[in-house]
């Protein structure tokens, strides 16, 4: 499929003039290096440890050994033609024990990261939080208490005053529910609770530290960019029955409601906390003026999308089933009654995920009708396919091109549409830990061998960087479409 041109199947669709292109890590499914320097432990470190956890028994203290081999991985960075590079911070890097003084070498790691970009043009995205809370936290209580906000505040202090002159565009929290309802709920990403009232209060305090670290990244950077990166997604009910339509309200209030509303709306979703008031400690923990700090002011939204979702009230999985959808066994959160189904006929990520980018444009454009018109950065999207090295050394991963070709496209129709979608950041650089899946499932452009942790660029990885220089991407149509 040639981007050279165009043809009345495949329109060249241009972007506009400074559309921030960029790519995205996180530091410990990358960085290795868990014990150099002075780092203590995350709760992942703890959470790869209990057995069965993580796939295979895999952890992240190698990983791809980015902690090492930065400048090769920035040099990539420049051969690729990013304008952004987001990546991380790991806080038990900066503070070991999650709180106290800095370690001086871990900041000095990031400064030589942030001016390694600088030096070759590439703006930094600098997210503050992507998961791996200091264990000595955690022991205390972790984001089930207020206090661990409280000491998230004294770490963006530190990194803001440290690095800060030098990184203007600033992520506080990547995915909070993720780090609140995957880890405290489900119980399947660190650090494996099950317990949906601490999952609940653990939702509010990453909110609240969110709020309370915004103004302080504001006198430490007077020109910092401040956002936030939000998992979100487009439920559609399996029928227009009732329950069903119901069922899809649910699970899009635990997914989508409970953050976007006290962000831009200054308020939590009153089905939501009526659904969770049985549950303590819950949203009990909420004090009087927390929303207040939470729906403060903010100069962007970022949002990571990867998969539509459809669903049906648990009551009625016999009906779906007779409708022609597959209907997995099991529900990740019980309480909402909700069971996820399979739509015949569409294709697949390696994640089971299926491919269908119109989910992405319709949640862009509900974002901008009920929530905000601030400008969006898609700060994660991308696809794990079962990639491999071909006897002729070349990973040609044709598949994740089409994703990505579908998925741009579908942020070009939200622009069309009349959203302020500012930047697009492909998950991921580079082949990493995937969390509890440990090495079995790769989203990179770059292959990487975890044996020797050689670098292969992928055929993905060429056709982004012509994606990328020609500020352009041809009309793409779903391939996931039935």
């Amino acid at each position: 499929m040639s981007t050279n041109g165009s043809t009345e199947q495949n329109p060249i669709r241009p972007f506009p003039p400074g559309f921030h292109w960029g790519t995205a890590t996180a530091s410990y499914q990358i960085e290795g290096a868990t014990t150099a320097d002075g780092r203590g432990p995350s709760i992942w470190d703890t959470f790869c440890r209990v057995p069965g956890a993580v796939w295979n028994g895999d952890t992240g203290d190698v990983a791809c050994d980015h902690y090492h081999r930065m400048e090769e991985d920035l040099d990539l960075l420049a051969e690729l033609g990013v304008a952004t590079y987001r990546f991380s911070v790991a806080w038990p890097r900066v503070q070991p024990t999650g709180s106290g003084p800095a370690n001086q070498a871990g900041l000095d790691f990031y400064r030589r990261l942030v001016d390694g970009l600088r030096d070759r043009n590439i703006e930094p995205t600098l997210t503050l939080y992507h998961w791996d809370l200091p264990q000595p936290l955690e022991d205390q209580g972790g984001w089930c208490v207020r206090e661990t906000a409280e000491r998230f505040v004294d770490y963006v202090d530190i990194v803001a005053r440290a690095i800060g002159e030098n990184v203007e565009r600033w992520i506080t929290l990547n995915e909070p529910w993720c780090s609140s309802w995957a880890g405290y709920g489900a119980g399947r990403q660190a650090p494996g609770v099950t317990d949906i009232g601490k999952a609940a209060a653990a939702n509010h305090h990453l909110l609240l530290a969110h709020g309370m670290a915004l103004p302080i990244l504001r006198a430490a950077v007077p020109d910092a960019k401040v956002g936030i990166t939000l998992n979100l997604g487009d439920f559609q009910p399996g029928s227009q029955h009732e329950l069903d339509v119901a069922a899809a309200r649910r699970a899009d209030g635990n997914l989508n409601r409970l953050f976007l509303e006290p962000i831009f709306h200054g308020r939590y979703p009153e089905d939501m906390l009526e659904h969770y008031e049985p549950y303590q400690p819950g949203f009990s923990v909420i004090r009087e003026g927390d929303v207040e700090l939470i729906s403060q002011p903010l100069d962007f939204l970022g949002v990571n999308y990867y998969f539509p979702s459809t669903v049906v009230d648990a009551s009625r999985a016999a009906e779906a089933r007779v409708a022609g959808y597959f209907v997995p066994s099991g529900e990740q959160f019980p309480d909402l009654r909700v069971r996820s189904l399979e739509t015949p006929g569409r294709d697949k990520t390696a994640m089971d995920w299926e491919i269908e980018a119109s989910g992405l444009t319709s949640l862009l454009v509900r974002i901008r009708d009920e929530y905000t018109t601030l400008p969006i950065y898609i700060t994660e999207n991308g696809a794990a396919f079962d990639d491999y090295v071909d006897p002729n050394g070349h990973v040609l991963d044709h598949n994740r091109v089409a994703y990505l070709q579908e998925h741009i496209s579908a942020v070009h129709d939200a622009i069309d549409a009349g959203v302020d979608v500012q930047g697009y950041f492909v998950w991921s650089l580079l082949d990493n830990f995937e969390w509890a899946y440990g090495y079995s499932r790769r989203f990179g452009i770059v292959w990487v061998d975890f044996p020797t942790g050689a670098r292969l660029k992928k055929a993905s990885f060429e056709w982004y960087r012509e994606t990328i220089r020609s500020n352009s991407v041809e009309y793409a149509t779903s391939v996931g479409s039935v």
